[in-house]
């Protein structure tokens, strides 16, 4: 088992986003691109932006510091410590009212199989 110390990880990441020129900083807690599932820390200076991208599955907000919008298709979300925003399966963007930390989490979608893969079975 790995035991993982996400207050120690919140400081560290804001610390990166405070010096980092793009006001941002990230780092996977858990998972990765060969995983279904990946949990990642991200770190937003005041301001700072995400700007729109494309959803890879269903995937959650917790707000663990600070205040974030969240928006998509026209709407927005505002999120503060504690609440978790679900993503909509859209094209989405985030915004930092204030410094703040957040760990998003994402199970992707499995893609269907493709024809020439089934063929050669």
């Amino acid at each position: 088992m790995k035991k993982i110390s996400l207050t120690a990880l919140m400081r560290q990441q804001m610390d990166a986003a405070l010096r980092n020129s793009s006001g941002r900083s990230a780092d996977t807690v858990f998972g990765g691109h060969e995983q279904v599932m990946r949990q990642t820390m991200f770190a937003l200076r005041a301001g700072a932006t995400m700007s729109e991208h494309e959803n890879p599955g269903e995937a959650t907000l917790h707000v663990l510091q600070g205040r974030v919008t969240l928006t998509a298709g026209g709407h927005s979300w505002n999120g503060s410590p504690g609440d978790l925003l679900i993503v909509p399966q859209e094209r989405h963007g985030l915004e930092a009212v204030e410094d703040s930390v957040v760990l998003l989490t994402v199970a992707k979608l499995q893609e269907p199989p493709r024809a020439e893969d089934q063929l050669s079975s």
